[in-house]
């Protein structure tokens, strides 16, 4: 579960993490409210569960007050990768000199939590990780024992962090663990920590994401959920009974089991595409889940093209074949191309079933996925 940055921030300063002066509204009178209480300038924040808000205009600087009625105009009800903003973060503006990155994820690799400084703040950290990962200071963390300061320390002297803010870095670095650890996070980040012209240490944003295994004793953090803040997709998948992982391109998937879903992703991206999601329909999914897959899929707006993998154990393919001409059947006119591989049991059988004058069926998964990139290329074309 995703928290919005002004919950995240409201948590920080609980825990004594310096933030800046900020005030939620959800409507351009309260902005104008707010922005008179804190003062000029002031950012206007999009409150939504996604990143890149600033490239998509949901951040902007206002200097005055025709300014502020002008952007909480335009930011609020703007729609940011699916997600539509119901709420903005009013916010002081910070005059600084130099933005780091800190953060506590899980690395599954080594079966331990990492602490993160970086003295490249302000962008997107997965960038940094890929193309200068040596500007990343990493330090793993033994649950058992937690995060020793001698280990923030060593995170922030190796990352760079100027020694006149390097221990209160280092204790930010410190407090981050603490609310990780003691709010069952999963992660937990502030992009950028800004070092002001004074020389203080402010956290200028807040990422904090909670594990949802763990919302049974997190009463507190679980009633902080934003149902209303999630797309149409979520609440289609949770109607469903989904789990839904949306990506950035453009090729939808679905399959059954994560291993198969897994090679399709990886297969997509082999014959020059990009998978627009993650969809697993389980093993023996019968014919009504198989439509709703389907169903779910097209409501996405990423997706031009489809491809349904499916290898048949307990999964028959007699029951996927039905499901699928059900969903097609709601359409006059199919609304994106849908390549099917069917394999395994009662394979045959469903190939007997298969409307074949609505989808495309190749024999092998890799014909079927690179006739799916292609499908989808040439709306592009």
């Amino acid at each position: 579960m995703r928290l919005h940055e002004y919950q995240a921030k409201e948590l920080f300063a609980d825990a004594g993490i310096p933030v800046p002066d900020s005030q939620r509204a959800t409507s351009s009178d309260e902005v104008l409210t707010a922005v008179e209480d804190i003062g000029y300038p002031a950012a206007i924040k999009a409150q939504v569960h996604v990143g890149g808000r600033g490239k998509a205009g949901g951040i902007k600087i206002a200097g005055d007050k025709q300014e502020a009625k002008a952007y909480a105009e335009e930011i609020l009800g703007m729609e940011i990768k699916g997600y539509t903003v119901n709420s903005v973060l009013v916010e002081a503006s910070v005059d600084f000199e130099n933005e780091l990155y800190i953060g506590i994820t899980m690395d599954r690799s080594s079966g331990k939590p990492v602490a993160m400084v970086s003295t490249e703040g302000g962008v997107d950290i997965e960038s940094v990780a890929a193309e200068t990962p040596d500007a990343i200071a990493r330090e793993h963390i033994d649950p058992v024992f937690g995060l020793h300061p001698y280990q923030a320390r060593r995170a922030v002297y190796d990352a760079g962090v100027p020694s006149d803010v390097a221990s209160d870095v280092a204790h930010i670095l410190s407090t981050l663990y603490t609310q990780y650890e003691s709010a069952d996070a999963s992660e937990i980040e502030i992009n950028p920590v800004m070092i002001t012209t004074d020389r203080d240490v402010v956290a200028a944003d807040a990422v904090m994401n909670i594990d949802e295994d763990a919302l049974f004793r997190q009463p507190e953090l679980a009633s902080m959920e934003d149902t209303a803040a999630g797309d149409d997709l979520e609440i289609k998948a949770d109607e469903y009974g989904f789990d839904y992982v949306r990506l950035d391109g453009d090729v939808g998937i679905i399959g059954n089991g994560a291993g198969l879903v897994m090679t399709t992703l990886d297969l997509v991206d082999y014959y020059g595409g990009s998978p627009a999601n993650f969809l697993d329909i389980g093993g023996g999914a019968k014919a009504e889940r198989v439509a709703n897959a389907l169903d779910m899929v097209f409501t996405d707006d990423n997706v031009d093209a489809i491809v349904f993998n499916i290898f048949g154990g307990i999964t028959r393919g007699d029951e996927v074949a039905t499901g699928i001409n059900e969903a097609l059947e709601k359409f006059d006119t199919i609304p994106k191309d849908v390549v099917v591989r069917l394999a395994g049991t009662n394979a045959e059988e469903g190939m007997e079933i298969l409307n074949t004058d609505r989808v495309e069926v190749e024999a092998t998964l890799e014909d079927a996925v690179e006739q799916a990139v292609i499908n989808a290329q040439e709306v592009h074309q």
